[in-house]
């Protein structure tokens, strides 16, 4: 084989483990694929907002290829998010039709409806949530006295590490107007932060972007599409270890060592396993900042989910950071479950999981990683987006912290959308992006 025959060979490797991990992952932003049998539920009001006490009517329709079909078992549920049922029963369709009717919430949230129903043996799935008010809905999580103090005392900690870079230029996966990088770089507790940074060539000083990683443990491959548009980009991972490793590795550490990360010490504020994350956050941001190509002014921050959150909470925490993008952040009003109501992703005060981690230590670990108190102290321009059919980060939940948000923010809300995005949303978002940073 030539040497330019295996480059090819390697590229086309790279692009085929891209594409298997960007369709699993939480921040791979792409539209959700449609099921074989569709249920849609919508409620009735073309932008499903209602008043309080407002009647809702549900609107099932039951089809596949775009025809009503014969099916069985068809049931439904209204509900809060996460929530047991206020209504369920079994539905009958006419022509693969159907409403449900229901009393409107009393109180800021999310009433669901969802409606299964079996066709050759096998259950699908739908469901449409109306918003009440969503605009006045508020937190539950508490806001501990020294939240400030608790962080800087962390940023002066970390400020005292030498960063130590690593560089290592990936040749394969470079292009004409693209220089790639493996990089790593120094953390707290004797860790590393390890990502990919794309660089346009070329003369000039350019704007950078911080990707910070949905949930979950995978390799990355760095954002050449942003790099070539004219953005220095730095993709990290949040776990310490390596970003281009076999596939198996991180699947084996998903279901090993690394399995319900999200729970690990969260009974002690002082190493629960985001402290080093966040941290690490903005240590991602020295790096960049350091960089002879960075422009010196113009830096964002981009993720969705998990990623979402980091948004949020790096921006709050670093002042470097002028922008940012947050899809359906997780990890946000996580006290939801112990107020009768949903809780942020990861769930960690659901009622399954309460008997383990709903202690006092708990809780108050907890009040000082919650996304609302970033939010509360973010003075950073941002643009959000999301649908109300998210079962992973219920609305509840970001609405609670993005209600809280008084710096310059615009929201691109597409209902039906659940935890996923269409490429409109990204398109617009990108656009948004693109934008502020090359003013």
């Amino acid at each position: 084989m030539t040497n330019s025959h295996f480059q090819a060979s390697k590229k086309f490797l790279y692009g085929i483990v891209f594409l298997f991990f960007i369709l699993l992952s939480p921040e791979g932003f792409s539209q959700i694929a449609k099921q074989y049998l569709d249920i849609s539920v919508s409620p009735s009001k073309v932008d499903w907002n209602y008043s309080l006490g407002e009647k809702v009517e549900f609107i099932v329709s039951v089809t596949q290829s775009g025809r009503p079909v014969p099916v069985e078992n068809v049931r439904y549920f209204v509900k809060e998010e996460k929530m047991d049922p206020l209504q369920e029963g079994p539905l009958e369709l006419k022509n693969g039709m159907a409403t449900i009717s229901a009393p409107g919430m009393k109180t800021p949230g999310f009433l669901r409806c969802e409606v299964f129903a079996t066709i050759d043996g096998k259950e699908y799935r739908g469901l449409g949530t109306a918003a009440f008010e969503a605009e006045k809905i508020q937190p539950t999580v508490a806001m501990p006295a020294d939240f400030e103090a608790f962080w800087n005392a962390g940023k002066e900690e970390l400020a005292k590490i030498p960063m130590d870079p690593k560089m290592i230029h990936i040749l394969e996966r470079s292009t004409e107007t693209v220089d790639v990088y493996h990089v790593n770089f120094q953390n707290v507790k004797n860790s590393r932060i390890y990502g990919v940074l794309t660089v346009p060539k070329g003369a000039g000083k350019f704007p950078a972007i911080l990707q910070v990683p949905g949930a979950g443990i995978r390799p990355y491959t760095g954002d050449l599409a942003k790099a070539a548009r004219g953005a220095i980009v730095l993709q990290i991972g949040i776990h310490g270890i390596p970003i281009d490793m076999a596939p198996e590795v991180y699947s084996n550490l998903a279901s090993g060592a690394l399995n319900g990360y999200w729970n690990f010490n969260v009974q002690d504020k002082d190493i629960y396993y985001y402290k080093r994350v966040y941290l690490g956050c903005i240590r991602a941001v020295d790096f960049l900042v350091s960089l002879p190509q960075y422009d010196g002014e113009n830096l964002a921050v981009q993720g969705g989910s998990q990623g979402g959150a980091l948004s949020i909470i790096t921006a709050a925490l670093d002042s470097r950071i002028k922008y940012l993008v947050s899809y359906y952040p997780a990890l946000s009003d996580m006290t939801g479950y112990l107020n009768g109501r949903a809780g942020g992703w990861p769930h960690i005060f659901s009622p399954a999981n309460q008997q383990y981690y709903a202690t006092p230590k708990g809780i108050e670990t907890i009040s000082y990683y919650d996304v609302v108190n970033f939010a509360r102290i973010l003075k950073t321009p941002g643009f959000y987006s999301w649908g109300y059919n998210d079962d992973t980060c219920p609305p509840t939940s970001f609405y609670s912290a993005y209600n809280q948000i008084k710096a310059p923010k615009e929201v691109f809300v597409i209902p039906e959308t659940g935890h996923w995005t269409y490429p409109e949303q990204g398109i617009k978002a990108d656009n948004w992006l693109f934008e502020k940073l090359k003013k």
